[in-house]
């Protein structure tokens, strides 16, 4: 018999993907060009010339049975190195290449990270709004996530949520606080596009380091950055295994070079975080039961020689003031990002699925955010040419005017 929870689940896509292929169905109707298709998280910029120029070189001068060889499980010795030494000199975290895991970009190195900080039956807490594919990464481990509310309106970490949660769990005795492995965050959020403050993030360690001594074992950090480069107003995205020692930080290459179809990144463990110079022999191993079997060797080559490039990112902020403005002066509630490619807007009316469906009419393509768990919200993923994000923007004032009176 086949296997009926994978079957149940063609019942419930993802619906970024439905809103992105009837963007792509409608615009062969009509001219892609006509559809203002906000659906989908897909860079819009070329990679920087030198991971093409690393991958050109590398493919016209490496002995091609080296090149094109397996990579060791654990990845390639030259590449954790080069990757330790550049979070080391970026964040002052004294990474060594044993605690870096090269992954199929950030999907990858989630699912490792759970693995090795978890078992079945353990819960991982997330913080609205989150990733929607969460839920399959941590559920169908067989851990559960646990969703803290969202606070709203900043959508910083509602952190007094999590220590009622927590408090709650202590109540339930010794079996309950077992069960707490972790906390998995994202900064910058999608779909938010909130940077957590410093201060948040010492707050949530100061809490878990808290709760870790009151439960009796350590309650780790799951960071997943992939959008750490695309941060706005010439600031810096605080990085968080710089406050909570316990961290596995994970990466993916996706969005600061542009090449989310090479699926590279890593899982990156705190030196002082428990077990060190386990977790990544240990993620080896999980990957004999997942069929991971690390990425490519030549796009590990790659990267290695681009690990502090990035592509042009320029272009997101400048599409985010563009929508920003536009939404604020027709009076939608939204918060101003401080990175990535998202704006999350409160729709205008209270069921964001039938506001986004109404957009449609205008064919602006919006995903609605009570999957990301934050209801009555909707995404706009602007990765896109300015060019078409102006021409977006009286189509914006004509749908908010005709339909809502703005």
């Amino acid at each position: 018999m086949i296997n009926q929870h994978f079957l149940s689940m063609l019942n419930n896509k993802s619906v970024i993907r439905e809103l992105s292929e009837y963007a792509t169905a409608r615009g062969k109707e009509i001219g892609y060009e006509n559809v203002f298709d906000f659906s989908l998280g897909n860079p819009s910029v070329p990679a920087p010339q030198s991971f093409t120029d690393a991958a050109v070189r590398l493919l016209e001068t490496e002995d091609p049975v080296r090149l094109h060889g397996y990579s060791p499980s654990l990845g390639l010795p030259d590449v954790k190195k080069t990757v330790a030494e550049s979070l080391s000199r970026r964040f002052g975290v004294p990474y060594t290449a044993g605690l870096i895991f090269p992954t199929s970009g950030c999907a990858g190195a989630i699912a490792h990270a759970v693995r090795a900080v978890s078992k079945a039956g353990d819960e991982i807490m997330i913080f609205a709004p989150f990733f929607p594919e969460y839920i399959p990464y941590i559920n169908d481990t067989g851990a559960k996530a646990r969703i803290i509310p969202a606070h709203v309106p900043d959508f910083q970490i509602n952190l007094d949520a999590l220590e009622q949660y927590l408090e709650q769990v202590k109540i339930e005795g010794q079996e309950a606080m077992d069960r707490v492995a972790a906390v998995l965050i994202n900064s910058p959020n999608n779909p938010s596009g909130i940077v957590y403050t410093e201060e948040t993030l010492r707050k949530l360690a100061q809490i878990l380091t808290r709760k870790s001594e009151e439960f009796g074992h350590t309650i780790f950090l799951i960071s997943d950055e992939p959008y750490r480069e695309i941060v706005f107003d010439g600031k810096t995205v605080p990085y968080p295994a710089k406050y909570y020692a316990h961290t596995l930080t994970c990466y993916s290459f996706s969005k600061s070079l542009s090449v989310p179809g090479e699926r590279i990144g890593y899982v990156a463990v705190n030196p002082a975080c428990e077990c060190a110079e386990y977790l990544v022999p240990m993620m080896g191993q999980i990957s004999r039961g997942i069929g991971h079997n690390c990425p490519s060797s030549l796009i590990q080559l790659a990267m290695a020689e681009s690990v502090d490039d990035t592509a042009d990112l320029n272009v997101y902020e400048t599409n985010m003031n563009l929508l920003y403005d536009t939404f604020k002066d027709l009076g939608f509630e939204v918060q101003r990002p401080g990175g990535t490619f998202y704006i999350m807007p409160k729709a205008l009316e209270d069921d964001a699925a039938a506001f986004c469906k109404k957009a449609l009419q205008y064919d602006l393509v919006f995903v609605p955010c009570e999957g990301f768990h934050a209801p009555g919200y909707f995404r706009v993923a602007y990765c896109q040419d300015t060019e078409k994000v102006r021409r977006a923007l009286p189509v914006i004032r004509k749908f908010a005017a005709e339909v809502y009176g703005r």
